[in-house]
């Protein structure tokens, strides 16, 4: 599994699914059009700034609100290589494994890294790199099975080459 690295967009705690992608663009699956509205609601600039690879780094409870797969589909599509936080919300953690868009929990680097940092993931070992300030956290390590969907580029593909 390919390492993540990019500058981060820093959130805080409780970032529901409908400032990630707001219901209003619900209407779409396209993952184009989605990415298009990514986090507008809370960071108008958002999809002008995120660039491919960059990574969110938020504090508790990420992802919660309803259970819509449009949230990480918009996040995933805009570029974003990887999200970590302190906690996901357990629904957007598995619907986020489930399209693949890699997701670590680490409370210490959620905590330390700050708003356009770059970091650096390690996905097999969960290690973190904060790049800009020479910090080092340990992040929880993706078990294989997870690597493999994450890889495949979500759990549809995963299961259809098996």
């Amino acid at each position: 599994m390919q390492n993540a690295r990019g500058i981060v967009h820093k959130f805080g705690d409780n970032v529901d699914t409908d400032v990630i992608i707001p219901a209003r663009y619900l209407n779409s699956s396209d993952p184009k059009e989605l990415a298009e509205h990514c986090m507008e609601d809370i960071d108008k600039d958002f999809v002008k700034k995120a660039k491919a690879g960059d990574i969110i780094v938020a504090n508790k409870n990420f992802g919660c609100g309803s259970s819509r797969e449009h949230a990480p589909i918009a996040i995933k599509a805009s570029g974003i290589s990887c999200v970590i936080a302190e906690t996901f919300a357990r629904i957007f953690y598995r619907n986020a494994i489930n399209i693949g868009l890699p997701i670590v929990e680490c409370r210490e680097a959620a905590a330390a890294i700050q708003e356009g940092d770059e970091v650096e993931v390690n996905f097999d070992t969960g290690e973190i790199k904060d790049l800009t300030t020479g910090a080092s956290f340990q992040g929880q390590a993706f078990p294989e099975f997870m690597q493999k969907i994450i890889d495949s580029e979500g759990l549809v593909n995963y299961i259809n080459a098996k």
